[in-house]
C-alpha cells in the first residue's frame, strides 16, 4: 500500500510539474537546458581560466588542474553509477507509462531512477563550488548550484524523469560529490606525509573503479577458462582434473556474495591485483629502501598487458602471481630476521601451489639463489626444509585426491608438458614463445628488463645480493619456458612470474639511485618504454580502436558467447515446455560457456570424440542424467530432448547421429562489426535413447 501511494504522489507532482505548471515560453529554455545541460557549466571553467590568469600572468600556472580532475572524477563516478542503479531498479519513464505527458525532448528507452542528468550536474557543479572558494565569486560560485537546479528540475517539464528520479539524481551525484573531494582531500594530507604511497593507493582507488566498470560495461564476455573454473565451483572438491582447488573456492565464495554474473567470477581478479601491487611496493621497498622504483614496479604490475588482463579476468593466475609475490616478500623477511617466517613462507607457497602448479618452480628460484648468495649457510639449517614441509601440507588435499584418482593429474600436467612425446626440436614453436614474451610485456620493456637482470651493479645501487634475488627469481624461469619451447608449445603466459622481479629490476636499474647521473638517451628510453607499454595496455582493453579482424584480435575469443546463451536459452524454453532437455557440447569451452550464459544456468555435458580428457569427464555425463531423470519419473516414461552445440558450420557427429530420434540444425552466425566473429552449429535432438562415446585418446 506504502509504496503505491509514494508512487502515486510521484505521479501527481510530474504532471504538475509537466503540465499545470509549465508556460510555453519556458518551453524552449527548458528544452535546450535538457538537451544540452553541460553548456550552462561551461562559463563558470572559463571564468574560473580568467580569473586565474590575470592573478598568476601565465596561463600553464593558472590552469587548475587538481580541481578539475577532482570534477571530472566526481563526474564519471556519478555517471557509472547512474547508469548502473538504472538497470538495476529498472522504472520505467513517465513518457512511456503515462498518457498525455508534454513530450517535449525525445524519451529514451533507458530505465528512469536515477537521473543522470541530475546526477551529473551536481557532481559537477558540488566540487566546483566547494574547492574555489578561495577562488571565485560567491555570485559565480551560487551561479553553478543554480544551473543544477535547472538542470534538474528541466527533466521532469521536459516529460522524461519522475521527480523521485531527480531526487535520487541529486543524492547520488552528492554522494558522488563527496566521496571524490574526501578521496581527493585525504590524498593529499598524507601526500604531505608519504608522497609515494599516496600515489600508489589513489592509482589503485581509481584502477580498481575502473576494472568493476570495465566489467560491468565493457565487451568481453568470461572467458572459457573463466566459466569452466565458474563450472568447478558448483560442484566443490578437494581438487580437480587440471589445477587445484583454489580457484573454484575463490569463485564459489564471489559468487555466493556478487551472484552468478560476470561481476561475481572476476570480482577477485581485481582485488588480487591490486594487492599484488602493494606486496610488490612491500617486496622492492624490503630490497632496496628506494621509494620510486619500488613505486615504478607496482604500477608497472597495473600497466603491462600481461599483468592488466589478469586485474580483469580471474583465472587461476590472478591469486598465483599474488602468492608468487607475497612468498617472495615473505621469503625475503625470513632471510633478513625472525625465522619463524620460514613457516609462513611455506603457507603462501602451498597456497600458491592450489591456485597453479608452476608454482612449484619457487623452489629451485629458490636454491639457485642461496647457492648463489652469502645466505647459503641457511642449508644447512632445518628452516628451508620447515617450509617446503608446511608447503606440502597445505597441498595435501591435492595429493589426496590425486591418490584417489589415479593419478590424473600428474598424467594430465606430463601430457602438457609433452613429455610422452619423447625428446624432438620445434624451432617454430621456439621462436614463436620469444616472440610473445616480447608482446605480452611490450617489446623494448621485455629487452631493458633483460639488460636490468643480467647488470645487478647497476639495477642495485651497487647492492649485489639484491641482485641476485631478482635474477634468481626471474631469469631460471624465462630459461626453463624457453629451453621447453623447443621440444613442444609453450604458452606465452606460462613464464608469467619470471616478470615480477624483472620489472622490480627495471624499475631499480632506471629509476633508482643511479638514474640522476643517467644520459638523455636512457631517460627518453625508459619514459619511452614506460609509455609503449601503457599504449599496449590501453589498445588491450579497446582492441576496436584498431577495428582488427577477429583473426588478429586475441581478445575476440572472449566475445559472442552471451549471444550464443542467448539463443540456445530460447531454444531451451521452447523445449522446456515438452519435457526435459541435456545441453551438450564436444569441447569444455563450450560446454562451460552454455552453463554460465543459458538462462538459469543448466548442468551441461561434454561428450567425447576421441579427444584429451577433461574435468567433465569425471561427472556424470549424458547416459547418466537420462538415468536419473527416468529414475525420478518411474511412472511415464519421460520427454528428453536435448540441444548439441559445436563451434564452427559442423555436420551432426557420428557418436551423436544414433542417439536421438531425430535432429534439426540452426546455424547461429556471430557478427562482430562487420566482421564474422563466430558460427555455431546448434542440433536441437528428439527423445534421447542414449549415446555411445569414443574413448579419452590422451590426458
Amino acid at each position: 500500500m506504502f509504496p503505491n501511494s509514494v508512487r502515486e504522489i510521484d505521479r501527481e507532482i510530474f504532471l504538475s510539474i509537466n503540465q499545470d505548471l509549465s508556460f510555453i515560453l519556458l518551453d524552449v529554455p527548458m528544452r535546450y537546458i535538457s538537451s544540452h545541460s553541460v553548456h550552462l557549466l561551461f562559463p563558470f571553467i572559463i571564468y574560473l581560466f580568467i580569473i586565474l590568469y590575470r592573478r598568476e600572468g601565465s596561463l600553464f600556472k593558472a590552469l587548475p588542474s587538481l580541481t578539475l580532475l577532482v570534477t571530472l572524477g566526481s563526474f564519471l563516478l556519478s555517471d557509472w553509477l547512474s547508469n548502473e542503479l538504472k538497470n538495476i531498479i529498472q522504472t520505467v519513464r513517465p513518457c512511456h507509462t503515462i498518457e498525455g505527458v508534454r513530450l517535449l525532448v525525445g524519451c529514451s528507452k533507458s530505465f528512469s531512477m536515477p537521473s543522470s542528468h541530475a546526477s551529473n550536474a551536481v557532481a559537477v557543479a558540488l566540487p566546483l563550488f566547494l574547492l574555489t572558494r578561495k577562488t571565485a565569486s560567491p555570485f559565480m560560485r551560487w551561479y553553478l548550484i543554480i544551473a543544477a537546479f535547472f538542470i534538474a528540475y528541466s527533466r521532469a517539464y521536459v516529460g522524461v524523469h519522475y521527480p523521485s528520479d531527480i531526487v535520487a539524481g541529486l543524492l547520488l551525484g552528492t554522494l558522488s560529490s563527496i566521496f571524490t573531494i574526501l578521496l581527493y582531500k585525504t590524498t593529499r594530507e598524507y601526500f604531505k606525509i608519504s608522497p609515494y604511497e599516496s600515489l600508489l593507493f589513489l592509482f589503485l582507488i581509481v584502477i580498481g573503479f575502473f576494472r568493476v566498470y570495465y566489467i560491468l560495461n565493457g565487451p568481453l564476455n568470461l572467458s572459457p577458462d573463466e566459466a569452466h573454473y565458474w563450472d568447478w565451483s558448483r560442484r566443490p572438491d578437494w581438487s580437480y582434473y587440471s589445477k587445484g582447488p583454489l580457484v573454484a573456492f575463490i569463485i564459489s565464495f564471489s559468487t555466493f556474495i556478487l551472484g552468478n554474473n560476470e561481476l561475481g567470477v572476476r570480482m577477485p581478479a581485481v582485488i588480487f591485483g591490486l594487492l599484488s601491487s602493494i606486496v610488490m611496493y612491500s617486496l622492492v621497498l624490503n630490497l632496496t629502501k628506494e621509494k620510486l622504483p619500488a613505486l615504478i614496479s607496482a604500477l608497472l604490475l597495473q600497466v603491462v598487458p600481461l599483468f592488466a588482463t589478469y586485474g580483469i579476468i580471474f583465472t587461476t593466475d590472478s591469486p598465483f602471481i599474488f602468492f608468487w609475490l607475497l612468498s617472495l616478500l615473505l621469503f625475503f623477511h625470513a632471510l633478513k630476521s625472525d625465522h619463524r617466517w620460514w613457516a609462513v613462507t611455506g603457507v603462501s607457497i602451498g597456497l600458491g601451489l592450489l591456485a597453479k602448479y608452476t608454482m612449484a618452480l619457487f623452489f629451485p628460484c629458490a636454491l639457485i639463489f642461496l647457492l648463489y648468495s652469502k645466505n647459503r649457510t641457511i642449508l644447512k639449517t632445518v628452516h628451508p626444509y620447515l617450509a617446503i614441509a608446511v608447503s606440502l601440507l597445505v597441498f595435501s588435499p591435492v595429493m589426496i585426491w590425486n591418490h584417489n584418482h589415479n593419478w590424473l593429474t600428474l598424467k594430465h600436467t606430463a601430457g602438457q608438458a609433452h613429455i610422452y612425446d619423447g625428446i624432438e626440436i620445434h624451432f617454430t614453436y621456439y621462436f614463436e614463445f620469444l616472440g610473445s614474451q616480447a608482446g605480452i610485456v611490450s617489446p623494448l620493456l621485455f629487452i631493458m628488463m633483460l639488460y636490468a637482470l643480467f647488470k645487478p651493479d647497476a639495477t642495485c645501487c651497487k647492492k649485489i645480493e639484491t641482485g641476485k634475488f631478482l635474477f634468481s627469481f626471474s631469469v631460471p624461469v624465462l630459461a626453463f619456458f624457453l629451453l621447453k619451447s623447443i621440444q613442444g608449445k609453450v604458452q606465452a603466459n606460462w613464464a608469467v612470474t619470471g616478470y615480477i622481479t624483472g620489472m622490480a629490476a627495471f624499475s631499480l636499474c632506471f629509476f633508482g639511485c643511479n638514474s640522476t647521473d643517467q644520459k638523455r638517451s636512457i631517460t627518453i628510453l625508459k619514459w619511452s618504454a614506460l609509455s609503449v607499454v601503457l599504449l599496449f595496455s590501453v589498445l588491450s582493453h579497446y582492441p576496436s580502436v584498431l577495428n582488427l579482424s577477429p583473426d588478429m584480435d586475441s581478445t575476440s575469443r572472449l566475445r559472442g558467447w552471451r549471444e550464443l546463451g542467448e539463443e540456445v536459452s530460447k531454444i531451451n524454453e521452447s523445449l522446456k515446455e515438452k519435457g526435459h532437455v541435456l545441453i551438450f557440447s564436444d569441447r569444455y569451452q563450450v560446454t562451460g560457456e552454455l552453463a554460465f550464459y543459458v538462462k538459469d544456468n543448466p548442468v551441461t555435458f561434454c561428450i567425447s570424440r576421441g579427444r584429451r580428457m577433461n574435468q567433465y569427464d569425471l561427472w556424470p555425463g549424458l547416459n547418466e542424467a537420462a538415468a536419473q531423470i527416468r529414475s525420478n519419473e518411474n511412472t511415464t516414461p519421460p520427454v528428453i530432448n536435448g540441444i548439441y552445440v559445436s563451434k564452427g558450420d559442423k555436420k551432426l557427429p557420428d557418436e551423436a547421429v544414433g542417439s536421438f530420434e531425430r535432429f534439426e540444425k540452426r546455424l547461429l552466425i556471430v557478427y562482430d562489426r562487420e566482421y564474422v566473429l563466430r558460427e555455431y552449429s546448434i542440433f536441437i535432438g528428439y527423445n534421447f535413447m542414449g549415446i555411445e562415446e569414443k574413448p579419452i585418446e590422451r590426458f
